[in-house]
């Protein structure tokens, strides 16, 4: 998916479930084998429930939008917590006031 003259291209992970050990280091392998950065990471726990929201580039990834959020909602379910993906532009339109 790589964008034209490697311009960021920036999308909003946001991950949420059941805490349990291991959440980050499978989303962060996740991202790392398709060439996908993560720039920004915030995650805490609220009454036994894990909350995690990252901005990742997508500048680089070695495959399309569409196919990430597939593979990322089978992860999810693998995992058993709930993993969405939207592009920044997307994400930032939706919370404009």
């Amino acid at each position: 998916m790589s964008t034209q003259n490697n311009a960021p291209s920036h999308a909003i992970v946001t991950v949420v479930g059941s805490d349990q050990v291991g959440i980050i280091a499978k989303v962060s392998s996740f991202f790392a084998e398709r060439n996908i950065n993560i720039e920004d990471i915030s995650q805490t726990i609220l009454s036994g429930n894990f909350i995690m929201m990252m901005m990742i580039d997508l500048s680089k990834s070695i495959i399309p939008l569409a196919e990430l959020k597939q593979e990322l909602t089978t992860l999810g379910e693998a995992t058993n917590v709930s993993m969405s993906i939207l592009h920044e532009r997307v994400f930032s339109a939706m919370h404009r006031i």
